[in-house]
Order: C-alpha cells, then sequence, then structure tokens
C-alpha cells in the first residue's frame, strides 16, 4: 500500500466517522426540539430539524468538541409557521430557544 491509499483511507474513516456522528447528534437535536415543543404546548412542524452552523469550541471539561446548531420550525397556533434553533455541544444540548411568543392574560406563566 503506498502512502497516497493509506491518507485516503485515512480520510474516508474520518468522513465516515463525521457523518455517523452528526447522524446521532442530529437525532438528539429533534429529541430536543420536539420535547420542547411538548412541554410548551407547540407544534413541531414536518417533525425535523435542518443543519444551520458547525464550529469548535471547548466543552466544559476543557475539551474540544463540535458545536452543531439546528433550526427548526414551530407553531403555536397551527396557522403559522416560527422559527426555533437547538445548540449542541457534542451531542449534549445546550440551549434550545424557541424564540419570543405573545403570552395572554389566560396563558399560565412556568
Amino acid at each position: 500500500m503506498s502512502a497516497i491509499d493509506i491518507f485516503s483511507l485515512i480520510v474516508l474513516c474520518g468522513l465516515a466517522w463525521f457523518w455517523f456522528d452528526s447522524s446521532g447528534a442530529r437525532e438528539a437535536g429533534i429529541k430536543a426540539a420536539r420535547f420542547a415543543c411538548e412541554t410548551e404546548s407547540l407544534q413541531l412542524l414536518d417533525d425535523t430539524v435542518a443543519f444551520a452552523s458547525l464550529k469548535l469550541m471547548r466543552n466544559d471539561e476543557g475539551r474540544v468538541a463540535l458545536r452543531r446548531v439546528y433550526k427548526f420550525e414551530y407553531s403555536d397556533t397551527g396557522n403559522n409557521r416560527r422559527k426555533g434553533s437547538v445548540v449542541l455541544l457534542g451531542h449534549r444540548v445546550v440551549v434550545v430557544n424557541i424564540g419570543l411568543r405573545l403570552v395572554t392574560a389566560d396563558t399560565t406563566l412556568h
């Protein structure tokens, strides 16, 4: 095996790892978005999240991890589409943002 073959194999293995890792993170993002919408009595539209950004950051232990941001859409009335996002550091959900919503007088805050 030549050096080019070994390098190509390493690159392919790295890409395969990244693809599998990203699909696991995406599933964690979907679960977090679904849970946030269910908790706030919102409807998660399309039942999925879409990739928005990726960068390297340090986690709480000081290790380098991938920070992924996924966008999703939800509805509070059934007649509209609002935007939300999920931020993951590695596979750990850091933030779920469902944006600002109008709160009426009969809405119970918790």
